[in-house]
């Protein structure tokens, strides 16, 4: 039996949009939506940034000391907006108003199948690491054989009401259920300027408690370059870059933002400012918590905030750091989410209508999400191993990899000079972070199972 063209199940192209346009025919979803404003979605685009492993910065400057850490923060802000200016140009060229249109228009379907795959497996990886933070900030987290207390745990004590399981459900119920059923980008806005508000605050906080401690005298300059005594401290410099690459990461949502704006000629200017505004928190964070932490810093810098900090009030303002970013990255998780659903959803039903259109399909998608994150939640036990496995991989594909080889293969002839020269250099980085951080992982595991059989 032949499938008629008009069945609504199949009318959907690779290259169109995941979600219905504003000028579309559908339904709409949100009566009065007249397209989404340059300030949204600067806050949308910036929440999706600030979220990705701003609390491992800091332990990753204090690996590779303060003048190259920042200088990488730098330099990996600049390699982002010249990734993202290519998949917009591309997606211009070629039409198409999704990531993974782009990189169909130039690899076929193949491509469009890897960069689905990796958009799922970096989005997986981000939402793990945000709920365990979560985890973290509600229950407390153990670190070297030392227990750092949770607040809940904190203030009511050790039982059932107060473990990890129980508040990480609670708080699926209560606040991801709400926000990841949303069925447009834009509709977040609010949360996002709330989300990136909180994240000022913990840096304000952070960068207060630091200047009042230095001016007194009572912590020491850190160190302005990485400190190699051996093979393995030398190696171990290598597995913080994918944690850099993972900051930035936002490529999955630049279409889903571009498509609801009033103004869709706005972009690169929303790009620019978003990231301005990320790596200043970016820097601001790692610069006030390696000042003041030092080589004490952990690898989630949250758990550092659970001791007396030598000022007045210190056990208030630990309190409110690890409240206001835990309820950040609550804030941050469905915008994340969004784009998971979205390419998950054409991942598994490429010609099917918007999944915005369809209920039933919207609501498996998302219990299926959802039930996957909160088991993986439960069982990934490192942030630093979470961020090493999707940044060595997923992330640096998403990011750098993917947009590269879109100007490479420069399908439509509009690629310069500097953009081939960009892409080579994107690529031989992206390739050479990821392996030497591979390698790394697998060092350190064999060295510490020889050190465990001495």
């Amino acid at each position: 039996m032949t499938v008629m063209s008009n069945d609504r199940k199949y009318r959907r192209s690779t290259r169109s949009p995941l979600l219905p346009l504003k000028h579309d025919g559908y339904e709409p979803l949100e009566v009065g939506f007249g397209g989404a404003s340059f300030s949204g979605a600067v806050f949308n685009l910036s929440t999706t940034i600030v979220g990705a492993g701003i609390m491992a910065l800091p332990a990753t400057v204090k690996q590779l000391g303060l003048i190259p850490g920042i200088i990488m923060i730098v330099l990996g802000a600049m390699l982002t907006e010249s990734s993202i200016d290519m998949i917009l140009r591309f997606g211009k060229a070629s039409k198409s108003s999704t990531y993974s249109g782009v990189v169909a228009d130039a690899f076929g379907g193949l491509g469009r199948t890897l960069i689905q795959m990796c958009i799922v497996i970096n989005n997986l990886g981000m939402l793990i690491v945000y709920m365990i933070i979560i985890g973290d900030v509600l229950a407390g987290t153990l670190s070297d054989g030392v227990h750092h207390s949770g607040v809940m745990e904190k203030w009511l004590g050790q039982h059932w009401l107060t473990s990890r399981s129980f508040l990480l459900l609670l708080t699926t119920l209560l606040v991801f259920s709400p926000l990841i059923s949303f069925k447009r980008v834009d509709s977040l806005r609010y949360t996002s300027a709330l989300s990136v508000g909180l994240a000022i605050v913990f840096v304000a906080i952070t960068a207060g408690v630091a200047i009042v401690k230095l001016i007194e005298g009572s912590i020491r300059m850190p160190r302005l370059m990485p400190e190699i005594s051996d093979q393995a401290s030398f190696w171990k410099l290598f597995t913080v870059i994918p944690v850099l690459v993972t900051a930035y990461i936002c490529h999955h949502n630049i279409h889903p933002i571009e498509n609801e704006l009033v103004d869709p000629t706005q972009m690169k200017s929303i790009v620019r400012t978003s990231l301005t505004l990320c790596s200043s928190v970016y820097i601001a964070t790692s610069l006030f918590g390696v000042l003041l932490f030092g080589d004490q810093t952990l690898d989630d810098v949250l758990a550092n905030f659970d001791g007396d900090l030598g000022i007045p009030y210190s056990s208030l303002l630990d309190d409110v750091v690890r409240v206001s970013y835990g309820i950040h990255l609550m804030l941050v998780f469905p915008i994340v989410f969004f784009s998971l659903r979205l390419n998950l959803d054409g991942l598994l039903f490429p010609y099917a209508i918007p999944i915005a259109c369809d209920n039933k399909r919207f609501f498996l998608i998302t219990a299926a999400l959802m039930g996957f994150i909160f088991v993986g939640a439960n069982f990934v036990p490192n942030i630093w191993d979470a961020f090493q496995f999707t940044g060595a991989t997923a992330a640096i594909a998403v990011g750098f990899i993917f947009p590269a080889a879109i100007a490479l293969r420069d399908t439509h002839g509009i690629a310069t000079k500097n953009d081939r020269l960009k892409s080579w250099v994107m690529i031989l980085l992206a390739v050479s972070c990821s392996t030497a951080a591979i390698c790394s992982d697998i060092y350190s595991i064999f060295n510490f199972e020889n050190e465990i059989g001495r």
